[in-house]
């Protein structure tokens, strides 16, 4: 036995010098072919990438005809990879195959995400890589002919050029890092200086034009196609990067907020209501669009809770996904705007306490608590949130069958009831002494909506039917609770639904008509004779709803406070993606980088020492 594993070695290792003798006469004996292969390998990998998220090659060939500069672009930013690869590898099939598998993935993941989404790829996307395991659940993959067709044709090319074997001129050390230093240099400039990339791009008509909401960057791709959209977009992100505002001092912060404050301890005369935010996963009335015709049904739920309080419309910062930026406006009370709009806000904070609306409840003498049905490491929630001033953190993971939940857990669709949140909510009122102030991302209604035989917006609906019934049911159980509870309600964002037949296509959705889509209904609601009167009958963002609650139970103001809700009045909507036209705004600018990375020398509710100490941590 030991003989034959042994034979069956030396049979292995002597077929593999036979076949690298081959390659390496492939390498002399066709050297035209080698060369021609080497030439035609980057314009090949950028057809096969493009032709993969176009899905059929005649949709390929229509945008090469139409936007032939653009391609040339695409040709010329590969040109410059292959050489970059060839100079790090120096052996062609190696910078072959890492080209093909860069590419290709790109494309891949290109392809399942506008398909999931309705949203295309960009390399801030990236930064989710780490929980690739949860996005699994949210994903639309699907392997199709043509998809396995493209890649076994990149297999086979890259599998030749290891087999033909081309072989570069010898170059000296030097020269290859000459080389390597002049390509990365190239990169380098198309992402970050303007006087580079901008003519580049007007050379070759790439469009720039600058994408504020999701169906303008949609627009954009269009125009560009895949790998354009994605070097653009990199030089537009970077472009947009946050930076020390340049009047950022403690003079012009103390300008900002020297506003004039009236004293207040009472709340109302001492009652102090619990408080209950309700940030609800996907939730949108998709009444507003008459030609939809959906039945009030659906929706019967939610229409009985605003006539028992009011409702009205608030202006959500994002649109079918990045439900954190929603959650850092309710969390924070400061506009996504304030830091440059970027998809993830969380990732931008400075590491120590922050000075979040929690920590107010918490100066106030409330317990604090955040509940969100998914797992803790997804967005780093668990770990970012952890300095926002919450007492409990709340999480369910079904991944690792890990959960912070006190009350038995059921599933609706692929994630956790909302009923099982809002038995959490009621457990948490009814086990806390003091009055406590709690924050709920919910997750029942995140995609897929695919399940079953239904269509996926009937889907869809039907899930807000049953979280509407359990809202109610909710509601209800609080009337019976004899403490005083005050309830907001609001979706985070329009739901993602599928790319090429989702109904916002049937809707001609476009970037110059989609602001409906950034527009929330939302409600207050209360078991006790609360006074409304003080909630704006007007629009407005997102990050004002802490004051208006603040303002409802009466709590007592800091000049930050205040001065937010000065901007109330002066400044009700703020929101790149909804309407640009709206000028940045400085002092909003400045108190939100203040808060969240600066040095906090706005008021703040966290003491002096706690904040210092942490700083250091």
């Amino acid at each position: 036995m030991t003989e034959n594993k042994t034979s069956n070695k030396k049979s292995r290792f002597e077929w593999i010098k036979t076949y690298n003798k081959i390659r390496e006469q492939n390498s002399e004996k066709y050297k035209h072919l080698n060369t021609a292969l080497m030439i035609i390998f980057p314009f090949f990998i950028t057809c096969m990438a493009e032709i993969n998220q176009f899905k059929h090659v005649g949709t390929f060939i229509d945008f090469a005809l139409a936007r032939p500069s653009v391609l040339m672009f695409d040709f010329a930013v590969a040109g410059i990879i292959y050489v970059l690869l060839l100079s790090v590898f120096n052996k062609s099939w190696l910078a072959s195959l890492a080209h093909g598998l860069i590419y290709m993935a790109l494309s891949i993941t290109e392809l399942f995400k506008y398909g999931t989404n309705g949203n295309h790829l960009l390399l801030s996307d990236m930064k989710l890589f780490k929980s690739v395991k949860s996005l699994k659940s949210f994903a639309y993959i699907k392997i199709t002919p043509p998809l396995i067709i493209y890649c076994i044709i990149v297999v086979v090319l890259i599998a030749l050029i290891f087999h033909f074997n081309p072989i570069l001129p010898p170059k000296k050390p030097l020269k290859r890092a000459i080389t390597t230093a002049s390509c990365a240099t190239f990169g380098m400039c198309m992402v970050v200086f303007p006087a580079f990339y901008n003519p580049v791009y007007s050379f070759f008509k790439v469009d720039t034009t600058n994408s504020n909401n999701a169906f303008l960057l949609n627009e954009k791709f269009t125009n560009n196609g895949f790998l354009a959209f994605i070097v653009q977009t990199a030089s537009e992100s970077y472009s947009k990067r946050l930076v020390v505002p340049a009047n950022y001092n403690e003079e012009y912060v103390d300008e900002i907020t020297h506003v004039y404050i009236t004293e207040n301890e009472d709340f109302n005369g001492g009652k102090k209501p619990n408080v209950i935010v309700i940030m609800s996963e996907s939730y949108g009335d998709f009444r507003v669009f008459d030609e939809l015709n959906v039945d009030d049904k659906y929706y019967a739920g939610f229409d009985k809770a605003c006539s028992e309080g009011v409702s009205g419309i608030t202006i959500t910062p994002t649109y079918a996904s990045w439900t954190v930026r929603s959650e850092f406006e309710l969390i924070f009370g400061l506009p996504v705007r304030g830091i440059n709009t970027p998809n993830m806000p969380q990732r931008e904070l400075a590491d120590r306490e922050q000075p979040a609306i929690a920590q107010y409840y918490k100066s106030w003498g409330y317990k604090t608590a955040y509940v969100h049905p998914f797992q803790p490491n997804f967005y780093s929630r668990s770990k970012i949130y952890s300095g926002f001033g919450f007492d409990e953190m709340i999480f369910h993971d079904d991944i690792d069958n890990v959960s912070d939940f006190t009350v038995p857990v059921e599933h609706y669709g692929t994630y956790v009831d909302d009923a099982t949140v809002f038995n959490q909510l009621t457990d948490l009122i009814k086990s806390t002494d003091e009055p406590i102030y709690i924050h709920t991302t919910t997750m029942q209604n995140h995609q897929p909506y695919d399940l079953g035989d239904a269509d996926e917006f009937t889907n869809y609906l039907t899930w807000i039917q049953h979280t509407n019934e359990s809202l109610s049911a909710f509601l209800d159980e609080l009337k019976d609770i004899d403490e005083p509870t005050l309830v907001f309600y609001v979706g985070d964002h329009f739901p993602s639904l599928r790319g090429e037949t989702s109904v916002y296509n049937q809707l001609n959705i476009t970037g110059e008509n989609c602001s409906t889509l950034y527009e929330q209904k939302y409600f207050l609601w209360s078991n006790y004779d609360a006074d409304f009167s003080t909630v704006p009958t007007e629009k407005f963002s997102f990050f004002y709803v802490p004051y208006i609650i603040i303002d409802i139970i009466d709590a007592p103001h800091d000049k930050f406070i205040e001065t937010m809700d000065d901007f109330m009045m002066s400044v009700p909507v703020y929101s790149t993606d909804y309407n640009d036209d709206t000028p940045d705004n400085e002092e909003l600018d400045v108190l939100t980088y203040d808060r969240v990375v600066g040095d906090v020398m706005s008021p703040c509710p966290i003491p002096a020492e706690v904040l210092e100490a942490s700083k250091g941590d």
